[in-house]
C-alpha cells in the first residue's frame, strides 16, 4: 500500500477514536432561569462555526500527536487552503482531511463540498464529518457524538451527477487558473439553474438529446464542458447559491452517518427526539425537558 493511504487510513482510525471525546476549548455555563434556557436553545447553533474551527485545530494538534509517522513529515493546518488538515513532508502526493464539522441539532448538514473531481486523481483526500453537542445539550463544553470519515473523490462524484441534469441543472468546472499562485487557484465547482421560458426549455431539450449522451455520467473532460458551455451562451441560466451541500448529495455513506447520528441516544432522548424539543415553538416543552434531563432550577 502507499505511504500517503497508509497515512490516511491511520488517520481515519484516530478520527474514529473521538467519539464522546469532549473537547476542553470552552464551556457554555449552565443556564440559571427559564428564561435563559430558552435563549440558549434559541442561540446555541449559532456557536456552530466557532466550535467547528475550534474543532479543525484540536484535531490537527490530536493527530500529530498520535501519528506514527512523525519521520516522515506533521499534520498542518491550511487557513484558508484545501485541505484545511493536509500531512506535509516526504510524502507524495500531501494526504489531507477536509473537516466537516456538524450541530445536529441543525435541521441538517449545512456544510458544502464544492471541490472539483479531477483534484483527487489519486484519492488522497477524505472529508471528515464530526457531529458534536454541548455536553448538556444546549450547554456545557463541546462532545464529539461521532465521526466518520469519506473519500473526497466519491462525494465529488455523487455531488456531480446528483446535480448535473442538462439542460434544467448543469455543473461548471473551475477555469484553469494552475499559472496563478496557490491563494488565487480556484477549485471550485458551480451549479446553474435553468432560467428560460418553456419554449427555450423544449429547445435546450433537444440540443441535449443530440448530444446521445443519456445515462452516461458526469465527466471534467474538455469536450463535455464545452457542450454543458454551449447552454450557458445560448440560454439563460441561474447561479445556484444553495449547490453542494452535502446533506442533498444523497451520498449513501453520508446518508448512513447522518441517520445513525440522529438516533443516538444522548441523556434519554435521541438527538433526533433533542432536535424537535429544541427547535419547537413550545417554549415550555424545552423548559420542562430539559429541567428534567439535566435537574435545572429555573
Amino acid at each position: 500500500m502507499e505511504i500517503y493511504k497508509r497515512i490516511l487510513e491511520e488517520g481515519e482510525e484516530h478520527l474514529s477514536s473521538l467519539d464522546n471525546h469532549i473537547f476542553d476549548v470552552l464551556d457554555v455555563k449552565q443556564p440559571a432561569s427559564a428564561q435563559a434556557v430558552i435563549n440558549l436553545s434559541t442561540t446555541i447553533s449559532k456557536l456552530s462555526p466557532l466550535v467547528g474551527n475550534l474543532i479543525e485545530f484540536a484535531i490537527c494538534d490530536f493527530l500529530n500527536n498520535q501519528s506514527n509517522h512523525k519521520h516522515l513529515g506533521s499534520w498542518y493546518r491550511q487557513d484558508p487552503g484545501f485541505p484545511d488538515t493536509i500531512f506535509l513532508g516526504n510524502v507524495s502526493p500531501n494526504p489531507g482531511f477536509e473537516i466537516k464539522a456538524w450541530f445536529p441539532l441543525s435541521t441538517e448538514i449545512t456544510a458544502r463540498f464544492k471541490d472539483s473531481q479531477k483534484y483527487f486523481p489519486q484519492d488522497q483526500t477524505y472529508v471528515a464529518l464530526i457531529a458534536w453537542l454541548p455536553e448538556f445539550i444546549i450547554f456545557g463544553r463541546p462532545a464529539i457524538i461521532s465521526t466518520t470519515s469519506i473519500s473526497a473523490a466519491s462525494i465529488a462524484y455523487y455531488r456531480d451527477n446528483h446535480y448535473n441534469k442538462p439542460p434544467h441543472y448543469i455543473v461548471l468546472e473551475p477555469e484553469d487558473t494552475t499559472s496563478r499562485t496557490s491563494n488565487l487557484q480556484q477549485t471550485n465547482m458551480n451549479g446553474y439553474r435553468f432560467q428560460g421560458n418553456q419554449q427555450e426549455l423544449e429547445r435546450a431539450l433537444i440540443d441535449v438529446e443530440a448530444w446521445g449522451l443519456e445515462g452516461v455520467p458526469y465527466n471534467s473532460s474538455r469536450e463535455y464542458q464545452d457542450l454543458l458551455q454551449s447552454l450557458v451562451k445560448k440560454y439563460r441560466y441561474r447561479l445556484d447559491t444553495n449547490f453542494a451541500k452535502i446533506d442533498r448529495i444523497q451520498h449513501p455513506e453520508i446518508v448512513k452517518f447522518k441517520t445513525e447520528v440522529m438516533n443516538t441516544c444522548v441523556h434519554g432522548r435521541t438527538i433526533s427526539e433533542w432536535q424537535k424539543i429544541i427547535t419547537s415553538k413550545n417554549d415550555q416543552l424545552i423548559i420542562n425537558s430539559l429541567s428534567e434531563a439535566f435537574n435545572l432550577n429555573v
